[in-house]
């Protein structure tokens, strides 16, 4: 669901994040080579890995996704159930114990959906996509939903075209400098810049009556690279598929927000439904999109909308109306998500959860597939490993998850229904979701940074064959040498070369490890590689296909094996660490930034709010507008008070002096062969394992209660893109200063609660 947007989101927060090295064993580490293990375990624990490692055969990996892959596998498919029982009977074979897990949840279809162009140029949208020759499952018609945005409204509607740019707030207000008001209009955005419900949603609360989403060649089709079959790249016909549900506000069914969609579960009626779209929406391609485009008058669009069809970008309105139909069926179909699980044999009560879904918009073989099969993979060599007689020290559980594409619904409703018993148990969710040739994308809890960066230089690159983590710093070195690199680009490329731990990036949404990390507060990571394939352009579209993958995803599966192998590891060592593998001064740095950040934030809003003011008073935008195309100043914004970010600096400060605390305790423990009591040891455990929910709020974020982490949450204009203390940051963004100052206080005494658990941990690996 996430990579086409959010890949670039995660690179560009990745270099935003990037602050001071941290030196690769930390400080006052003793150097055991693993962290959480004593000299003599990390040696059994590498030896584990290596046999895990000769267990995985890419063979196996393109067996199933070839299999899982050949036939339409949305919600409600018959193959999507199928997949599940076919998942089920896999792992109960390896030897864990498994079930299927079912909820019934809204889930509309598509009865009609049609467009035309009416006037003196006619045009009827195809609305489908043709067979490509060499691709075997383009052609299967049976069981295939026509492209369409689920959670959009119904409706029937002629009115005027409005072209709106990528549909996001600052096209918005260009339109009205210009003078074009979209109301009672229908909107035509293209794919990009921002996440697709954020394009219906705002042309919603303009006024119009319709929303069109196209995807334009020079984000995805011939203008990155040829069309697919020729090459990777979205042909003419391609469509992107995909939820505009408002998952800002919670994902998951939309009928039963906060709680499980189990057979008892109170409903909402689709009217209270706060995340479901009034609007009718409707994704077309770029073939179906040039007659819509060609049909608007008014001013030539200025340079930044322009893609790259053939023709002259105009923004509207349209001389002659489109009629454009959606009627859907709304009625509820099952997710069947497959669990399985392997006890732990000494502390069985603390889990390590380990995720992907199997649900695609349509056949679905890069996104999710390729990331499930390499979680089959790393199941089926536990599986042999359990067999031969080891033992996890922890529980694992392996899932795969339905109903992601729609609006993470397996996922979301299994975490409401088990929340209690995950906030007791659950020390980790790794979540994985597409996956290809590439470079490792690796995000989350930054406590877990350090292991990530320990495992990914164990790991080899499978095309490199140096390891995966140097090959992460040899891409950011290159990248900030460019000439065109900018300057976070640059920044982050000293300090790559400058050795020790490389960051991973802040979580945002777009996959399964929203309920876990956003709303339960459950550390979490999400890995996959990426960066060489030519999958974007058939991203959500009937082209995502067993034969597209093999030629432009990861053709011998090695970065499949590569994938199972770093997720694997973590799992393993999670597992069987005798302390868990955590770092909380690596979130104690990570977060000073994120203060730093702000204080830049409201400098920077302030210098532009003067140079703005300054402008408009000496009427600069009036003297500059050409008659012949009258372009209006725009709206004063507020001028920029002092926000008070005090409690943020001192939370912050203190925070900084307990990590460097626990890192000695933790530091001469880890000398000493963590010689803990039993019970003492299990004590400490469970409170690292539940630190990250002491980064939640009962009360949620501003307007949206289910997101309740003060330091990570989507934004509410981005989408999958992640806002760092999204509180404060998004309340400076808005101009909204009380909120600004009050989420400051709120998030402050977040930060103190997490303190003071990290002090109890500390204060238990001093006791002797």
């Amino acid at each position: 669901m996430t990579r086409l947007t959010l890949r670039p989101l995660l690179t560009a927060c990745l270099l935003a994040c990037m602050g001071s090295t941290l030196a690769a064993d930390g400080p006052g580490h003793a150097d055991t080579g693993l962290l959480g293990f004593t000299s003599q375990g990390a040696a059994a624990q590498k030896s584990l890995e290596q046999r895990f490692d000769a267990l995985l055969d890419p063979a196996d990996q393109r067996e199933w996704l070839k299999q899982m892959s050949s036939a339409p596998n949305q919600v409600g498919s018959p193959h999507d159930k199928a997949n599940a029982e076919f998942m089920l009977a896999k792992f109960k074979e390896w030897g864990w114990d498994a079930h299927i897990e079912t909820f019934n949840v809204l889930y509309p279809t598509p009865k009609k959906v049609a467009l035309e162009l009416k006037g003196p140029h006619p045009y009827t949208a195809k609305l489908h996509e043709p067979a490509v020759a060499g691709d075997a499952t383009s052609g299967i018609k049976d069981g295939v939903l026509p492209p369409y945005n689920v959670y959009g409204g119904d409706g029937d509607v002629s009115a005027p075209l409005v072209y709106v740019n990528y549909g996001m707030p600052d096209d918005y207000k260009d339109l009205a400098r210009r003078g074009i008001d979209v109301r009672g209009k229908i909107v035509i955005a293209r794919y990009g810049a921002g996440w697709r419900g954020l394009k219906p949603k705002l042309a919603q609360e303009h006024g119009a009556v319709g929303c069109l989403i196209y995807s334009d060649p020079h984000e995805d089709g011939y203008a990155a690279g040829d069309t697919y079959p020729q090459g990777g790249w979205r042909p003419e016909d391609g469509v992107q598929r995909g939820s505009v549900a408002d998952m800002q506000q919670y994902p998951g069914d939309p009928l039963t927000p906060g709680i499980g969609s189990t057979d008892s579960a109170k409903r909402l009626s689709l009217s209270e439904a706060k995340t479901i779209l009034k609007i009718p929406v409707l994704p077309i391609s770029y073939a179906d999109a040039t007659p819509l485009l060609k049909s608007l008058s008014g001013p030539v669009a200025p340079g930044g909308w322009r893609g790259s069809l053939p023709i002259t970008y105009h923004m509207g309105p349209s001389t002659a109306p489109v009629h454009l139909t959606v009627q859907s069926d709304w009625g509820q179909k099952p997710v069947y998500d497959v669990i399985a699980t392997l006890k732990g044999s000494t502390e069985p009560d603390r889990w390590i959860v380990r995720g992907n879904h199997h649900d695609g918009w349509v056949f679905g073989a890069w996104d999710p597939l390729a990331g499930n099969v390499a979680l089959l993979a790393e199941a089926k060599a536990i599986g042999a490993l359990y067999k031969q007689g080891w033992r996890p020290q922890r529980t694992l559980v392996y899932a795969s998850w339905d109903g992601e594409e729609a609006g993470l619904l397996g996922s979301t409703e299994w975490a409401e229904t088990h929340a209690e018993e995950l906030q007791q148990k659950a020390v980790l969710y790794l979540n994985s979701d597409t996956n290809s040739r590439g470079f490792l994308d690796a995000g989350g809890s930054h406590s877990y940074q350090h292991l990530v960066n320990e495992v990914a230089a164990g790991v080899s690159d499978p095309e490199t064959k140096g390891s995966v983590l140097e090959r992460m710093r040899a891409h950011m070195m290159v990248s900030g040498a460019a000439k065109d690199a900018k300057p976070e680009a640059k920044e982050a490329a000293k300090l790559a070369a400058a050795g020790g731990d490389l960051p991973i990036s802040a979580l945002g949404s777009g996959s399964d490890y929203s309920a876990f990390l956003e709303h339960l507060g459950i550390a979490s990571l999400d890995l996959g590689f990426s960066g060489e394939e030519d999958n974007e352009g058939v991203y959500h579209s009937a082209y995502d296909s067993f034969d597209h993958y093999v030629r432009f995803g990861d053709p011998d599966f090695q970065y499949g094996v590569a994938l199972s192998k770093v997720a694997g590891h973590i799992v393993l060592r999670t597992a069987d660490a005798t302390v868990l593998p955590m770092r909380f001064d690596d979130f104690s740095d990570t977060l000073n930034r994120y203060v730093e950040q702000l204080h830049q934030l409201v400098a920077d809003m302030r210098k532009d709010t003067e140079q703005q003011h300054q402008l408009l008073d000496k009427h600069a935008y009036a003297l500059v507008s050409d008659p012949t195309r009258p372009l209006l100043a725009p709206e004063r914004d507020s001028d920029v008070p002092e926000i008070k970010l005090a409690p943020l600096d001192d939370a912050a400060r203190k925070l900084r002096k307990s990590a460097q605390a626990f890192e000695a305790a933790y530091s001469q423990r880890e000398a000493a062969g963590f010689n803990l009591p039993a019970a003492q040891q299990q004590q400490v455990n469970a409170l690292m394992g539940q630190m990250e929910q002491s980064l939640t709020s009962a009360a949620g974020l501003p307007a949206r209660p289910w997101f309740r982490h003060m330091i990570y949450a989507p934004g509410m204009l981005t989408g999958y893109g992640v806002k760092t203390v999204p509180g404060v940051r998004e309340a400076i963004e808005g101009r909204r200063w009380e909120e600004a100052n009050q989420y400051a206080q709120t998030t402050a005494k977040t930060l103190d609660g997490y303190r003071q658990q990290l002090d109890k941990i500390t204060a238990m690996l001093k006791k002797s």
